[in-house]
């Protein structure tokens, strides 16, 4: 037996985090000590503690630790585990590399005129992202900060994103970059303007050209430019609810045929909810499961299973903007969002917020 000084020495956690981690159910003592309260450990116990002692140190989330502790014998499930985390770190480090830079112009105003990104892409890979995302675009004039697209450059080319709160959708195109990553918030008219620049000139030329600054964005087709002043909010904090969804593996990964969905959707007898919200009556569907695992439209008192209601209209909308053939819904209980996303692109899907039952 060991006990909790020799454990914490060796395994690298202090005897403070030892306590923790028993307190957690983490990693909890082989003996405690009835009298004294003293907690002793087996050599079987050094392994695990300087796992969890390498995981502490990078960050990873308790309940992480935990699964993988739970899970240590079976590495391809904790590689996946470790594979998200590094995702979320990255991810991380490049939301924070670009609230810096939008500190910096709020610290010194000159840096905004500086800070100008040009982005060489595909027409036609710029005008699927923006038909992607144009859907969830949301038309509340109390919350003007999402009436708009936001345009992020990353260094690999733009991500589109736009909520209205209830759904949220996200599509990126690869290009070429030239500059720091910067954001702007593009207004719906610009957004529209835009996507109608796209389709003019078919087959002058395949690409299109931005010039992307904090407060201003042009960009330009076949030589004609269309500009636009960025709307001076700043946009939800949407990766909180991007990261919740995308790194750790939903409940069900469910492949549908996008014409099949649609067809349950809209056939004649579908179950169907009303709902009302802000006034309005809002038509719910539940989707649950079939005995093979596949996605059916139910009834909202069936009893059994994994079950989840949305909005129907936003759920079509979701479907039409993945595009024909198959996509993915992820599934993870009736209170948790419901992703749709696209098979062969991770980077573009669609969140759409349950409906409580």
């Amino acid at each position: 037996m060991r006990s909790i000084g020799e454990l914490a020495r060796a395994s690298g956690l202090t005897v403070s985090a030892l306590r923790f981690y028993d307190r957690s159910g983490v990693l909890v003592p082989a003996l405690v000590d009835p009298v004294t309260g003293y907690r002793w450990y087996t050599d079987d116990q050094v392994a695990p503690a300087r796992l969890v002692a390498g995981l502490r140190r990078v960050g990873m989330p308790l309940a992480g630790i935990a699964e993988a502790l739970r899970h240590r014998h079976r590495p391809a499930l904790v590689h996946r585990l470790l594979d998200a985390h590094l995702r979320r770190l990255e991810d991380g480090l490049a939301d924070a590399r670009r609230e810096l830079s939008r500190i910096r112009t709020l610290i010194d105003p000159e840096e905004n005129l500086m800070t100008t990104t040009r982005v060489a892409l595909s027409r036609a890979d710029l005008a699927a992202a923006v038909d992607a995302v144009r859907f969830a675009v949301g038309a509340d004039p109390e919350l003007p900060v999402l009436s708009g697209v936001l345009l992020e450059v990353e260094p690999d080319g733009v991500r589109l994103v736009a909520t209205d709160r209830h759904r949220l959708a996200v599509a990126r195109a690869g290009g070429t970059v030239d500059g720091p990553p910067v954001r702007a918030l593009l207004p719906v008219d610009a957004v529209d303007a835009l996507r109608a620049l796209l389709d003019t000139g078919a087959g002058s030329t395949p690409e299109a050209y931005l010039l992307v600054a904090p407060d201003r964005v042009e960009v330009s087709v076949a030589g004609r430019p269309v500009t636009a002043a960025a709307l001076p909010y700043d946009f939800p904090d949407y990766r909180r609810l991007l990261h919740g969804q995308v790194g750790d593996p939903p409940t069900h990964r469910i492949p549908v045929d996008v014409a099949a969905l649609r067809r349950a959707l809209t056939a004649e007898g579908v179950p169907v909810l009303l709902r009302e919200y802000a006034g309005v009556d809002h038509e719910v569907v539940v989707l649950g499961l079939d005995d093979r695992d596949g996605l059916r439209v139910v009834g909202p008192d069936t009893p059994d299973g994994l079950r989840v209601a949305v909005n129907r209209e936003y759920l079509l909308d979701a479907l039409d903007a993945g595009g024909r053939g198959q996509l993915v819904l992820e599934l993870d209980g009736p209170i948790a969002p419901l992703a749709v996303r696209r098979p062969d692109d991770g980077d573009a899907f669609s969140i759409l917020m349950p409906v409580r039952l």
